[in-house]
């Protein structure tokens, strides 16, 4: 449950994680500066050329980096075939999903179509970034600070759909590169003919996105285009409005702007990758209480259950309420009249 016990189990795995996580965070510090809060990225493109120096130091890390990561999908696997009962059971529910994906239908994080399957597989939609609107609506519930985003066209919450490493292996047909194409060929066939349901896999999801970065960072420090020195638009007109969609590592991140001639901000809207995976937590958590409380039997145990299907979609509560302050986790249990039967809080 912490790294501690982590590090008492396999010492060796642990620290090849830790420079796993180390090996992305070195490319950020190369790119732009410093690890937390970089700065690299502006409007019209990049502020920095990479060296050849600074790609030779990336791609000392790449052969460990993938290693580790293929290690950690086996490791996966294994615990999967061992707990079939639980991830059968655990937060298992149909939804649709969501995800760019290439022009040929592949996995995409950065540019491409956004693409929209129902819960048997079928898509529902396909459609450019800056026609989000007509396609996405958002439902708003007393009870949450958050909004429930949905496909239009079905209405809520029929329309409902997640986003992240399960939704987007879920839409995507392949992926571009050799080792993670296959490893998603293995996924896919968990259910085949229909999405993966199971909660609990968007951790192996999340593995195989990662082969496939390691494998694209490779690829991209391979083609000399890289040291490129154009890195900057310095055209200076600007359009009354601009829509960004890409996808970050919790789900489908879209930003849209209005600007006025001189550049200032009129109004945004954004939809954040925990706002699309609103719906899909709250079921997650009533899914696991109907399953794990029988008879107002409360234990600690329930604390983590109920934490493990939240922190499958990665969710940064901050970002998407703006809430302030500390939020513990509250579990109360009410029986059909509506009187208090247990609480625990952690």
């Amino acid at each position: 449950r912490n790294v501690v016990g982590l590090i008492q189990a396999d010492r060796e795995l642990a620290l090849r994680a830790v420079r796993l996580r180390k090996f992305g965070q070195e490319i950020i510090r190369i790119l732009g500066g410093r690890k937390v809060h970089p700065n690299f990225a502006v409007p019209g493109g990049v502020n920095k050329a990479l060296t050849p120096a600074e790609r030779d130091q990336i791609l000392e890390g790449y052969s460990e980096a993938l290693e580790t990561t293929r290690t950690g999908i086996g490791i996966m696997r294994q615990w999967a075939e061992e707990h079939q009962e639980d991830i059968a059971r655990f937060a298992v529910f149909p939804s649709g999903y969501m995800g760019l994906v290439t022009p040929r239908g592949g996995l995409e994080l950065y540019d491409g179509d956004i693409r929209l399957i129902d819960q048997h597989g079928q898509q529902w939609a396909r459609f450019q970034g800056k026609d989000y609107l007509e396609y996405i609506a958002e439902r708003v519930e007393p009870w949450s600070y958050l909004k429930f985003p949905y496909y239009r066209a079905k209405g809520y919450p029929d329309g409902v759909y997640r986003v992240g490493a399960l939704g987007r292996l879920n839409v995507a047909t392949h992926i571009d590169t050799p080792l993670a194409n296959a490893e998603l060929q293995a996924f896919k066939a968990l259910n085949p003919g229909g999405p993966v349901e199971n909660t609990l896999y968007y951790h192996y999801a999340r593995l195989i996105e990662v082969l496939f970065c390691i494998e694209r960072v490779h690829i991209l420090l391979d083609d000399p285009d890289i040291l490129s020195t154009d890195i900057i638009n310095t055209r200076r007109e600007m359009h009354p409005r601009g829509v960004g969609i890409l996808e970050a590592p919790r789900g489908t991140l879209i930003h849209d702007y209005h600007v006025t001639p001189e550049g200032q901000l009129e109004r945004v809207n954004l939809i954040v990758a925990t706002g699309h995976n609103n719906w899909a937590m709250s079921t997650a958590v009533e899914n696991v209480a109907k399953t794990y409380i029988h008879g107002g039997d409360v234990r600690e145990g329930l604390l983590n259950r109920v934490e493990a299907a939240v922190r499958a979609y990665d969710p940064c509560l901050s970002c998407s309420t703006h809430a302030i302050g500390q939020m513990p986790m509250q579990v109360q249990v009410f029986a059909p009249d509506g009187s208090l039967q247990a609480e625990i809080t952690r």
